[in-house]
């Protein structure tokens, strides 16, 4: 019998295989640094790109799981939570790198601290800053905030960059309400995700759904890693938002009731909206030589009528 691993980190691939060698490459070094006897599972959702046959040719320590179809992150990651070994499970986006030490002061944060369920790292961009990676609980309230852009014009105040806490420098280890599924630490018995989620917001049925049993959810910002948000890039981009407002609608339909699932369908549909008429008057003052304003308008063109 093999020993039981301090963590199964479980990634979710789909068509980015570059960025998934590099994720597997900093997670085998971080393990041999930070003496954490790690296990690593790709769950790989019928990528295109050949990410599953570079992952059996390079790293054949690793246990690949090889989807048929796109099965959707929630999905798949309850694909790896099964035959996760670990005392812990970390789910962990394909472009994410772990930084030298981060696996280690996870495992150790919910092995000091028996109450949390759930625990999740330091987000940063490639270029250094800081991505916000802990959330408080989801309202409508912080929909409105997003939709309108009063989140992305006041981030750092409290009353309207409070979800995301870009009022705050994320310089503090804190209870919180919801961590980010792209760093997610898991303590068994492990929950399992709601399939019903294809892309996004599952992480945030997760999270309240622990809390509402009593688990404690924890940001540990001496944990960092580096994520490549953003990888599938802009063409994918008005996809990835009409995925998002869905699994939005899904939760507030699922804890809160059909009039707050609606409410938030009409606020994605105004704040798509909103950003098409931005996205006309940018193409107008620059007489559409802006590529990417014509891109930005049909992206949420795209999102208003699908949403």
């Amino acid at each position: 019998m093999h020993p039981t691993p301090d963590v199964s980190v479980i990634i979710v691939s789909y068509n980015t295989r570059e960025l998934l060698r590099e994720c597997i490459e900093s997670i085998l070094c971080a393990q041999g640094d930070d003496a954490v006897a790690a296990e690593v599972i790709v769950v790989d959702n019928a990528s295109a790109d050949g990410s599953a046959a570079m992952v059996a040719e390079r790293f054949p320590q690793v246990r690949l799981i090889a989807n048929a179809d796109n099965r959707g992150f929630g999905a798949a990651c309850n694909q790896g939570l099964e035959v996760a070994r670990g005392r812990y499970a970390l789910i962990l986006n394909a472009d994410i790198r772990a930084q030298h030490g981060a696996l280690q002061r996870l495992v150790a944060f919910m092995d000091a601290h028996p109450d949390a369920a759930i625990c999740g790292g330091q987000l940063r961009y490639p270029d250094g800053r800081i991505q916000p990676s802990c959330a408080r609980e989801l309202t409508l309230w912080w929909v409105f905030c997003e939709q309108s852009m009063l989140a992305k014009l006041f981030p750092h105040t409290r009353l309207f960059g409070g979800y995301w806490r870009t009022h705050w420098d994320f310089s503090a280890t804190i209870e919180t309400e919801q961590v980010m599924g792209a760093c997610m630490m898991l303590r068994r018995p492990f929950p399992r995700f709601d399939e019903d989620y294809f892309l996004y917001c599952e992480d945030t049925d997760l999270c309240y759904r622990v809390r509402q049993s009593g688990g404690k959810i924890y940001y540990v910002h001496d944990a960092v890693f580096v994520h490549h948000l953003g990888a599938s890039g802009e063409p994918q981009r008005a996809q990835m938002v009409i995925y998002y407002n869905r699994g939005k609608e899904r939760y507030f339909r699922k804890f809160h009731g059909a009039w707050q699932a609606r409410a938030c369908r009409w606020l994605n549909k105004g704040g798509a909206l909103l950003r098409v008429l931005l996205g006309l008057a940018g193409v107008a003052l620059t007489l559409g030589r802006r590529p990417r304003l014509r891109q930005y308008t049909a992206t949420f063109w795209q999102v208003w009528r699908e949403s």
